[in-house]
């Protein structure tokens, strides 16, 4: 939950610590203010660090809440490929591990060569 304090900047000037202390909540920030309007906000650096990486995201991907759209929507249809058909697409082989067995005495061999 945001929790957003309003505060005239002359009054945060005397609670600075106390506020810093508070902001260090998850998604607790204060915004300050001069002669009633907004004039700059405190929070926590990891909450800028988030904020920061989020508009690195937004830059590098403009279109990506249509892009995810168009996704779910494809999915919704059944248009889409398995990982192992883009895989094949690719010219990758896969092969089925699961269906090769080792032996437990192989294993036990190998581990006695190296103790």
């Amino acid at each position: 939950m945001n929790t957003k304090t309003t505060l005239p900047i002359s009054e945060a000037r005397k609670e600075i610590f106390k506020i810093a202390d508070k902001v260090q909540k998850t998604s607790n920030y204060y915004t300050l203010t001069e002669k009633g309007k907004p004039k700059a906000v405190i929070l926590s650096a990891k909450d800028f660090e988030s904020w920061q990486e989020t508009l690195e995201v937004i830059k590098d991907f403009p279109n990506l809440e249509k892009d995810i759209e168009k996704s779910e929507r494809e999915y919704k249809k059944g248009d889409y490929l398995t990982l192992e058909e883009i895989l094949a697409k690719q010219g990758f082989i896969i092969s089925n591990k699961s269906k090769k067995n080792v032996s437990d005495s192989s294993r036990k061999k190998s581990r006695k060569r190296f103790k």
